[in-house]
């Protein structure tokens, strides 16, 4: 049999997307509810549990024809109770029968309506820039230097001494300007986090072949964790990871996790020079991705 061309292929998934959202999902769900007597979202919480279980009403609701069901996906986490109310309303759910309902969507639009609002804190504390004038901003970058060099007294604020720690200049606010303060607030939280583990990973870092620029390499796991969140890869993980609502803590924890697998991952790989860092650091990235596409993934930092 003849295979479609790749044109022909992307028309009949097209295709196969428009008829089921508009006509096959509609049937299939008033023939599942006459033979079940629930409805899809009952039927979800019935069947799956943990990041699929989310993910699963996550998507019942964005596809959902009905008004309120999708609206119930952009819910601030304080109007989470009347949304649940207003659901079972809106479905005929009755929770002397269905006593579990109300605490498993309540849950799932926590995490739901939690992970928008994390990408937002994230999302503002990126665009803060570092700045030399403020003194929070200069207290922190004195504690990291102090976190990772705690026999070595920084001579000067503007030092080469700077580059013993991975930065590239005399002056570290200047690495820090595409991730703003939050390149090195998960550079500070690590290392004051994972004092030992951060020693040893700078230690390797100065490796006289696999050495890189330990600072800098934090400050790119760092846009790497953004773009996850962002392009919401993080979901299934943070799904399972946070049963409640997640917060820049468990964000901070995966960019800790990020850090220390990458060590890993570097001098497992042995790279011929750091002018390959692009190339291998795209290779972590997509191995990453991979793992997150599991609906059971939980990246956590194991020591």
């Amino acid at each position: 049999m003849r295979e479609l061309p790749l044109q022909g292929k992307k028309m009949f998934i097209a295709l196969w997307e428009f008829f089921y959202g508009h006509f096959f999902r509609f049937w299939m769900k008033w023939l599942l509810r006459q033979m079940t007597g629930k409805c899809e979202l009952q039927r979800i919480f019935d069947t799956y549990v943990g990041a699929q279980r989310t993910h699963r009403i996550e998507n019942s609701l964005t596809y959902s024809k009905n008004k309120v069901l999708q609206k119930a996906t952009l819910v601030v986490q304080s109007e989470v109770d009347r949304c649940v109310e207003d659901i079972m309303k809106e479905k005929n759910i009755n929770p002397e029968k269905d006593a579990s309902f109300k605490i498993c969507m309540k849950a799932c639009l926590l995490q739901i309506s939690g992970y928008k609002q994390l990408y937002l804190d994230v999302e503002s504390v990126r665009k803060k820039p570092y700045d030399s004038d403020n003194l929070q901003h200069e207290k922190l970058l004195i504690k990291l230097w102090n976190l990772l060099m705690p026999t070595k007294k920084l001579k000067a604020r503007i030092s080469k001494q700077w580059a013993d720690i991975g930065f590239q200049g005399d002056d570290p606010k200047t690495d820090f300007r595409g991730m703003g303060i939050l390149g090195l607030i998960n550079l500070v939280y690590f290392s004051e986090n994972y004092t030992s583990e951060a020693h040893q990973i700078l230690s390797r870092s100065n490796h006289p072949k696999l050495g890189y620029s330990y600072a800098i390499v934090g400050i790119n796991l760092t846009e790497m964790a953004y773009s996850l969140l962002k392009s919401e890869a993080l979901k299934f993980h943070l799904y399972n990871f946070v049963p409640g609502i997640p917060t820049m803590e468990h964000f901070h924890q995966f960019y800790c996790y990020l850090v220390y697998e990458f060590d890993k991952f570097w001098f497992e790989e042995k790279p011929e020079s750091i002018m390959y860092f692009n190339v291998y650091r795209e290779k972590f990235h997509e191995k990453i991705k991979g793992l997150l596409l599991d609906c059971n993934v939980s990246l956590t930092l194991k020591i």
